[in-house]
């Protein structure tokens, strides 16, 4: 991930169910997916992006996602509030 620094400023959403409450509910500008989380989260939240025109940024490891989010422990995804 090249924009660690952005998604640490930015208003974010971290988690399966925080990120999906966000698409659901037109909240997101960006959604973040981690290759490595488990295949029925990543086809969820690709069905509801794509369904609600949200954009998908993969990051190769949970670990990473975590890391470029703040936290010291992995993520699935994240979302980007919209302002």
């Amino acid at each position: 991930m090249s924009n660690d620094k952005g998604l640490q400023d930015a208003h974010v959403k971290i988690g399966a169910k925080q990120t999906m409450k966000l698409v659901e509910s037109g909240q997101a500008a960006e959604v973040y997916v981690a290759e490595d989380a488990e295949f029925r989260l990543i086809s969820k939240i690709e069905g509801l992006c794509n369904k609600h025109g949200v954009k998908i940024t993969y990051v190769d490891t949970m670990q990473h996602l975590g890391k470029a989010c703040g936290i010291e422990v992995g993520a699935a995804m994240a979302a980007i509030v919209k302002p």
